[in-house]
């Protein structure tokens, strides 16, 4: 049986665009979330106001709960959710908690400096 590649494209694929200006999206983000916990659903709502609000057109989110996708939180070494990744623009930074701090998620993210 002959093995087909795959359509989605790799990480690296991504990065290397991303890095060449080619990607569509300024800001690629990942949030770690346990299920669909109270805490969770308000991580995810928290994010996606913050990013509609400060980064409309200019960002990827990808939501990924830890108890379907354990392998993915192992290899990003995540050990508390909600997390939230920036994983570009670089440098790759962790945000820990549901998000709720604007403030905080804003500097954490780069789009604000520290008062």
């Amino acid at each position: 049986m002959r093995k087909t590649k795959r359509s989605k494209k790799s990480e690296l694929q991504n990065f290397e665009e991303a890095l060449k200006g080619k990607d569509d999206h300024s800001y690629v983000l990942r949030l770690y979330v346990t299920g669909s916990s109270p805490r969770s659903a308000r991580a995810i709502a928290n994010v996606r106001a913050i990013c509609d609000r400060h980064l409309t057109g200019r960002y990827e989110l990808e939501i990924i709960d830890v108890y379907q996708q354990p392998n993915l939180a192992s290899s990003e070494q995540i050990i508390a959710a909600p997390t939230l990744v920036k994983k570009l623009p670089m440098p790759l930074r962790k945000i820990v908690g549901d998000m709720s701090n604007e403030d905080r998620v804003m500097v954490n993210l780069d789009l604000r400096q520290l008062p």
